[in-house]
């Protein structure tokens, strides 16, 4: 069944219900039925991490060695990232 059709039978249906139950828009949209989405969550800026020789690690997976040393020597993996 097409999209088009399915639509149109969904369409229906809920008009038929509608009648049935006695029901206005006005109804549905007091009871929230329409209320808005909310807006999807922003995703959070990508964690990009370099060292003074160019050396990059975008944050993923296994810390890299580089970045391991520099820790493990006191410094903050946030001093490092972009």
């Amino acid at each position: 069944m097409s999209l088009e059709i399915e639509r149109a039978a969904a369409t229906v249906w809920i008009r038929v219900q509608m009648a049935r139950h006695g029901l206005t828009l006005t109804d549905l949209q007091a009871a929230g039925c329409f209320a808005e989405k909310a807006p999807p969550p922003v995703p959070e800026p990508a964690r990009t991490y370099r060292n003074a020789e160019g050396q990059k690690w975008d944050g993923q997976g296994e810390m890299p060695v580089w970045l391991q040393w520099a820790v493990n020597a006191g410094q903050s993996p946030e001093f490092f990232r972009v």
